[in-house]
């Protein structure tokens, strides 16, 4: 893994599962890993039920964009974390993959997203513990 690793969040359509996950990550490990997030059938916007929930935590997510997944986003990538896009990742060796269960936040109301978000948190935190084992994420930080 390099020195600053690059998480890179995939889930199909880019706008609500990987976008809370980024946001989140950004936030707890500000510059000291790199983050990306893609969708393998990205829409035109985020989720806007997603966005307000996480405008509930202090972060905001408004002004992302979803992405489409690229081969090269999965290959500069040291960690990918897919969140029900299942084949549509390719595979490269030497990666580390993991895929989390998650409920899609599509169509879904707002207690549902923030059930969603809350889990989200829970594993962003433990992904900056593993990955930055020397530093705690200060979740009181002010979030950007």
């Amino acid at each position: 893994m390099s020195q600053k690793p690059t998480v890179l969040f995939v889930c199909v359509h880019n706008a609500g599962r990987s976008q809370m996950a980024a946001g989140y990550l950004q936030s707890f490990a500000a510059d000291r890993i790199e983050v990306l997030s893609a969708g393998s059938e990205p829409k035109d916007r985020i989720n806007p039920v997603a966005v307000s929930a996480m405008a509930e935590e202090g972060i905001d997510i408004a002004g992302n964009t979803p992405r489409l997944l690229t081969v090269d986003a999965v290959r500069e990538s040291d960690v990918v974390i897919t969140m029900g896009c299942g084949d549509a990742c390719p595979i490269f060796p030497g990666k580390r993959y993991e895929d989390w269960q998650l409920d899609d936040p599509a169509g879904q109301d707002a207690d549902t997203v923030r059930r969603i978000r809350d889990e989200i948190r829970s594993r962003v935190q433990a992904l900056v513990a593993q990955l930055l084992p020397d530093t705690t994420p200060d979740l009181t930080a002010p979030r950007t």
